[in-house]
């Protein structure tokens, strides 16, 4: 079975963040709902540091679309795409949007630990 057209990018851009990640930092990600507490804490010191949201953009959205593939692969979800934008789709019929909760995640406002598990409560019920 193929991934639907719309996993393409977000798929690219979570391996992508595994891979400068464990390159870089030295951080393993194995696409497992607690690997989510590492990424919220490397959010959490990215922004500590300061860094301005330009710099950190396209980061925050590979740290987004790795979450988001958490929750396809531990729900059967699947990606959906319009006009540039990426969610997922529970089998419960519910959206999800993990790159903006990364982007809420870095002013301080999100979880994307907590987004896995409320997609993922949900899916089971």
């Amino acid at each position: 079975m193929t991934r639907p057209h719309a996993a393409t990018k977000p798929v690219r851009w979570a391996a992508d963040v595994v891979a400068s990640l464990r390159e870089g930092a030295g951080l393993r990600l194995d696409y497992s709902a607690q690997s989510l507490w590492r990424v919220d804490r490397t959010i959490e010191e990215i922004r500590a540091e300061g860094a301005p949201y330009a710099a950190v953009e396209s980061v925050l959205r590979g740290f987004g679309a790795y979450a988001g593939e958490v929750v396809v692969r531990l729900t059967g979800g699947e990606w959906w795409a319009t006009g540039g934008d990426h969610w997922v789709r529970t089998p419960d019929g519910r959206l999800w949007d993990p790159i903006d909760e990364a982007r809420r995640c870095y002013r301080g406002e999100g979880s994307l630990r907590l987004l896995c598990r409320d997609a993922a409560g949900t899916a089971r019920t």
